[in-house]
């Protein structure tokens, strides 16, 4: 197994692209492997460490197909679900909490507060 190129940080040669990189030109990896490594010296620690892919051996991104689009809003919608009151929260529900925040701390809004109003309270 040969070693990988190694560059110090800002000073990879033309023709190399991290993967955000790649994203940003709309392409990515297509199955390639890794072509050289950037790595940038920490004082205290191990150095950071970026893999990089050839520009020209990268493939054009796939397109979002209607399919794919409709699979999205689903698992967004169910990140905006609480599972206690079913209800769409409006905003993702935190993972620390497991629900929303009228779910998980009921007793702590005073009466009329605007952002415990609706679809929560009764009216």
């Amino acid at each position: 197994m040969a070693t990988l190129p190694v560059y110090r940080w800002r000073l990879a040669p033309v023709g190399y692209a991290t993967r955000r990189q790649l994203r940003a030109l709309g392409l990515r990896p297509g199955g390639q492997d890794v072509a050289a490594q950037l790595e940038r010296p920490r004082r205290r620690r191990g150095p950071l460490v970026a893999y990089l892919y050839r520009v020209d051996r990268a493939k054009p991104v796939r397109p979002m197909t209607p399919a794919r689009w409709a699979a999205l809003a689903r698992a967004n919608a169910a990140r905006r679900t609480c599972p206690a009151c079913q209800r769409d929260a409006g905003y993702v529900i935190p993972p620390s909490l497991g629900m929303c925040s009228a779910c998980a701390f009921p007793d702590n809004a005073p009466e009329g507060a605007s952002w415990n109003s609706s679809p929560h309270t009764a009216p």
